[in-house]
């Protein structure tokens, strides 16, 4: 498993989600994981981008044992 920091600067404000840490197998899975964890397409279009929009640095590895999805997130509450 690999770790990636994933972001996106299209949906902006309060109560959206900016980037975040996760755990995935490769870049593709790592840009189709909702920063909640929840994935809704419907979701999406409120507190985060299309997947096709976010943005994917690769990180490294992940330690053994870590399980795939969100590491941390940052939310931005109203």
């Amino acid at each position: 498993m690999k770790l990636y920091y994933i972001s996106q600067s299209v949906v902006y404000g309060y109560d959206t989600y900016s980037d975040a840490v996760v755990c995935a197998p490769d870049k593709k899975t790592a840009r189709n994981i909702h920063p909640s964890g929840i994935p809704s397409d419907k979701y999406y279009a409120s507190t985060w981008c299309e997947p096709e929009r976010v943005q994917v640095k690769y990180l490294g590895e992940a330690t053994k044992g870590i399980k795939p999805g969100v590491i941390c997130a940052s939310f931005h509450g109203g």
